[in-house]
């Protein structure tokens, strides 16, 4: 017998229960500009208990080819990457339309 979800109730390998949590969040994409006009892409609005934000990162760096940390529940990469980072988001299974670019 397949295990079942306690928080939606279907067997495991059916469970729903990360996309519907995906779904619901809100996540910001911006552009911050730092000290001597460097600039950084900050990821916000990822909910880490169900999403692992450092492996989130270490695909994003690997993606933009740029490097990158986790601070606080915001993902922060160096330099403008702002649209590779929402293609990548859409790809991860975060829905376009929640997904805001700034």
């Amino acid at each position: 017998m397949a295990e079942v979800c306690g928080v939606c109730g279907l067997p495991k390998d059916l469970c729903v229960c990360s996309t519907i949590s995906m779904e619901q969040q809100r996540v910001k994409v911006r552009l911050e500009t730092r000290k001597w006009g460097k600039s950084l892409t900050v990821v916000e609005g990822v909910d880490a208990r169900s999403v692992d934000l450092g492996q989130l990162a270490s695909k994003l760096k690997a993606l933009c080819a740029c490097g990158g940390t986790v601070k606080d529940s915001v993902v922060m990469l160096q330099g403008d990457h702002r649209d590779k980072v929402r293609k990548l988001l859409v790809d991860y299974g975060f829905p376009a339309a929640s997904i805001e670019v700034h």
